[in-house]
């Protein structure tokens, strides 16, 4: 079998992932994706390729194509191979590619091995919408091949190595070189008018798909205060906290007719033409860096002479950090900043944007039409001053501000995209499909895999359905339109659920075991007070909301009860090196004669990417062993494919920078599918090493936080995510609060 090379691959048109998985292990169908992609790499001699390919994935097999198979039956492939469980894949962002003149911006995926480093390679797809649907079809063939692994498959279905996919190696014969992308991204017919459209399998998998809907997972703490309406895009006031002497934050809320892939293609482009029809203000930009995949830095240069007739011109630079959720949320941070390449300019004076965030969110498209709807909201800090001023005295002025002029690119990136219809139909362009194809499988295959049920959180942000659903219950619902509005959130804030369920996740018939305390000491101390800092303390789960009972038939979310297992240590380790098993360190707390006579510890091993490496390290106990037919049960002693599939954490900043909260969100996220995960399950424990570094956005975000780590109250929950009737309501397994934790009070702890 010629192995499969993947070496750089742009724009991916990977026609996959309808996440229907209970028919696709079993029931004689096998799973399928499928689509165009650009294929970029360096062969032997130096030389930089860019080729039009077919991409197809079936089950665990890959196969790339010069011509459409479908098209042109009988072709054979020219790379195939095998998606073995070792391959690790990444996200990391988005690449301004130039080549001979042309170009474009792509988003990037990575993929290596983690068994053998010189199998490594990259793949990229124009929009980053797509570049997540890749890698959810890559999701989709490892999880069958370990699947085939566990269930001991015909002896045709055992992996060889041999045939695994070698994502660093050259193809033997390399005839033609492409100029650049430019040649590629060309109006007419054939796959290559692909390039620049974006799919909306969101939309079609969204009946199946299943995520957390249009509500955080922790409660917010804003109070917004409608102030203006312009253009039918509203600008709100947070009120919470009205007589504070910050600034004052702000925001404008529309909704775009195209999908959030679209309207942040458009928000992203910096092509001058394209600016100028729907931004007053920043519509000269040009990119002066790029540090990585999800951030860059911008200057640009206005005219005042739209807001005031009497002001020299200006010039300012921003940074742009962005990241896209497992919902499909884009968050765009947008900050003052400096740079070394543009000093102070001659005839312009230096100014600072406020600072601003953008969120792009997935809506319901409506019953009696199919057209994609995206939430648009553009967030704002203001100088309180400033705002008072405007508002009390000389309200009328606030049109003439620099706020405003932001707050008013809502307006216009929603009256852009309803004038120019190519857009609307470049996002309705479906060019990532999915199929369960009707082949039969060998007799090791055709169990139904228990584990169908765990694939991708994180599907169209707006689903009103639940990927445990089978496809004839959904056709079976009735489409209603479920209104998610305030007296929704206050009715599930009465719903606070017991912990009468939760409890049967321990061994009911075991003697209680008296936890004490004091026997245990982490690193890390207890906080005395609220006002106490450098420490940690347990939280209530009331600030968190979970499944409810009836989340299968109306996605009703409830309060969080008690936590199941209770937090009794937390260690705040510096090391030199990311560290895995520290629960087998002769100082955990874990090997202490107190720690060994527990019935069952959890515990989580937050690995923090800085200089050095930190580890934050939290332990929940239980006073009763762990109940063996238990959903937690399942988890502890489950797979590890099962286990990333249900981690979920849920983060919420109560006290911090307003920027800092838009980053870290309060959106649940499953941590097997966003970073790496690597278990240890042994004695009475359960170690979970979450490796942060892994991911390109969660370093982003980390980097943030630790500028501000200092001045942050920062809340956890963790928990199983529940998927079946039987295993709702959910529960939370622990909790944990961090105050203003300081870098310099982390303990060294030697490998």
């Amino acid at each position: 079998m010629e192995e499969l090379e993947l070496n750089k691959v742009a724009s991916g048109r990977s026609q996959g992932s309808g996440h229907s998985r209970s028919s696709s292990v079993g029931g004689g169908g096998m799973f399928e994706s499928f689509g165009w992609v650009y294929h970029l790499g360096v062969n032997k001699i130096g030389h930089e390729y860019c080729h039009l390919r077919f991409f197809f994935i079936r089950g665990k097999h890959v196969e790339m194509y010069k011509r459409d198979p479908h098209e042109n039956p009988g072709i054979r492939p020219i790379r195939k191979g095998v998606v073995g469980p070792t391959l690790m894949v990444e996200e990391l962002g988005r690449r301004k590619v130039n080549h001979g003149g042309g170009g474009g911006d792509i988003y990037v995926i990575r993929f290596y091995n983690r068994s053998d480093e010189t199998k490594k390679g990259e793949i990229a797809c124009a929009t980053a919408g797509e570049a997540q649907k890749w890698m959810e079809a890559f999701d989709q063939a490892k999880q069958q091949a370990e699947f085939e692994l566990s269930r001991g498959g015909s002896a045709r279905n055992k992996l060889n190595p041999e045939d695994e996919i070698d994502l660093g190696g050259h193809r033997p014969r390399v005839r033609h070189y492409a100029r650049g992308l430019k040649k590629l991204i060309k109006i007419g017919e054939g796959p290559e008018t692909l390039l620049r459209q974006s799919s909306n399998l969101a939309a079609d998998i969204g009946a199946d798909g299943y995520f957390e809907k249009d509500v955080g997972d922790a409660v917010d703490a804003y109070e917004w205060k409608c102030v203006r309406t312009v253009n039918g895009v509203r600008i709100f006031q947070d009120v919470a906290d009205s007589d504070s002497s910050k600034g004052i934050i702000v925001k404008a809320v529309g909704v775009i007719d195209v999908s959030a892939d679209t309207a942040f293609e458009v928000l992203m482009n910096l092509e001058r033409r394209q600016r100028y029809e729907w931004d007053m203000l920043t519509g000269d930009l040009e990119i002066v860096d790029s540090y990585d995949g999800h951030y860059d830095v911008v200057y640009g240069t206005f005219s005042p002479m739209y807001l005031s007739r009497w002001e020299s011109k200006r010039d300012f630079i921003f940074s742009r950090q962005w990241f896209r959720g497992q919902d499909g949320t884009y968050t765009i941070l947008q900050s003052p900043a400096v740079h070394k390449k543009k000093p102070m300019r001659s005839g312009y004076r230096r100014t600072k944007l406020n600072p601003s965030t953008w969120e792009i969110r997935n809506l319901n498209t409506s019953i009696d039409t199919d057209t994609p709807r995206c939430l648009v909201t553009q967030m704002a800090e203001i100088p309180s001053v400033s705002w008072w001023k405007w508002k009390k005295n000389h309200f009328s002025k606030f049109e003439k501000s620099v706020p405003y002029a932001l707050l008013s690119q809502v307006a216009g990136l929603k009256e852009y995209i309803a004038a120019n219809p190519s857009l609307k139909l470049k996002s309705a362009a479906s060019i990532v499909q999915s199929k369960i194809s009707p082949v039969s499988v060998s007799s090791g295959e055709s169990e139904a895999d228990p584990m169908d049920d765990e694939f991708y959180d994180a599907m169209s942000a707006e689903s009103s359905s639940s990927d445990e659903e089978t496809d004839t219950e959904t056709e079976n619902k009735d489409p209603k339109v479920k209104l998610k509005n305030v007296a929704w959130a206050i009715r599930s804030l009465t719903l606070k659920r017991t912990l009468t369920d939760a409890n049967k996740e321990l061994d009911a018939k075991a003697a209680s075991f008296i936890i004490n305390a004091s026997q245990f000491h982490g690193s890390l101390r207890k906080a005395r007070d609220e006002a106490d800092k450098d420490c940690w303390t347990s939280p209530s789960s009331a600030g968190f909301m979970i499944r409810g009972k009836t989340y299968l038939k109306d996605s009703s979310k409830v309060t969080g009860g008690n936590p199941l297992l209770k937090l009794i240590a937390v260690d705040w380790f510096k090391v030199d090196k990311s560290t895995d098993r520290i629960a087998l360190h002769p100082k955990c707390l874990i090997q202490s004669e107190a720690g060994k006579k527990l019935p069952f510890v959890l515990v989580v091993n937050l690995q923090v990417p800085a200089t050095p490496n930190y580890s934050l390290v939290l332990y929940y106990a239980s006073d009763r062993p762990v109940n063996p037919n238990s959903l937690l049960a399942k988890f502890v002693d489950g797979s590890d494919m099962f286990r990333n599939a249900r981690f979920k954490l849920i983060p919420s900043i109560v006290e911090g920078y307003w920027m800092v909260k838009r980053a870290v969100g309060r959106k649940a996220c499953l941590l097997g599918k966003a970073v790496s995960c690597k278990y240890l399950r042994q004695d009475n424990f359960l170690e979970i090493d979450v490796d942060i570094g892994s991911s390109s956005v969660a370093r982003s975000i980390i980097g943030l936080v630790l500028g501000y780590v200092t001045s942050i109250v920062v809340d956890f929950a963790i928990l199983i995510e529940a998927r079946e009737e039987a295993e709702l309501p959910e529960y939370i397994l622990g909790t944990v609060r961090l105050n203003r934790l300081k870098i310099d009070s982390a303990v060294h702890l030697e490998a």
